[in-house]
């Protein structure tokens, strides 16, 4: 089960945060998301669980917790929605008409 872990303290390590999981089950990953250019933490983060079951429990019992001085958001991650086309062609207007 991959769980997202939002609003984290910017200071929080993976290892924390794996940590924190590991109360539950047991954790294949853990990642903190950091901006690509300072390599600072962007507040979010996601962990991997194999057990569902386990993955439920932390997700029930974390959710809106306080962990230095944040309330953690977990819960269940989504699959990234693409919002890219994969049509790039762009369309002509029919309708636009020169005054020219």
């Amino acid at each position: 089960m991959n769980i997202y872990v939002g609003n984290l303290h910017f200071n929080l390590s993976e290892d924390e945060l794996k940590e924190i999981f590991e109360e539950y089950g047991e954790v294949t990953s853990a990642k903190v998301i950091t901006d690509k250019y300072s390599g600072r933490s962007k507040g979010f983060g996601f962990v991997e669980m194999p057990n569902d079951a386990e993955g439920e429990a932390a997700i029930k019992n974390l959710n809106g917790v306080d962990m230095k001085g944040r309330n953690m958001t977990v819960n269940q991650s989504e699959e990234r929605k693409d919002n890219f086309r994969k049509d790039n062609n762009r369309r002509s207007n029919n309708n636009y008409r020169s005054n020219y």
